[in-house]
């Protein structure tokens, strides 16, 4: 058994997940903490968050972030092709800054508008 936080809300439910039973959850208000017990388990997957470097801009790193859930076990591999990015100002919030990331179905895309340095 299994003993996990809900994060899907501020309610923050104590869920336990039986492993040797389905994954069955119990301890959740809501039909959405079950699924997020039993996908924790089964396919564990994150939104990734970091920064990237920015020529030109304003600041020397731009924010950025994944617009969907990646593989838990993928994370190294996107923080790897962040590594790789060099943007150039001027940078605007929401334009994709790597298209299905590391084939995870997930774009990266910039969190902040980042104009030219003056």
């Amino acid at each position: 058994m299994k003993e996990l936080i809900c994060i899907v809300c501020p309610q923050g439910c104590h869920l336990k997940v039986d492993e040797e039973n389905g994954c069955a959850v119990t301890g959740n208000s809501c039909p959405r903490g079950a699924e997020y017990g039993k996908m924790e388990l089964t396919h564990p997957t994150r939104v990734v968050t970091s920064t990237v470097r920015c020529q030109g801009g304003a600041y020397l790193r731009c924010p950025v972030k994944t617009d969907g859930p990646v593989p838990k076990e993928q994370i190294f591999q996107v923080m790897a092709a962040l590594e790789e990015i060099t943007l150039t100002a001027p940078v605007a919030v929401g334009q994709v800054v790597i298209e299905n990331v590391c084939g995870t179905g997930a774009n990266v895309v910039a969190t902040r508008n980042m104009g030219r340095s003056v």
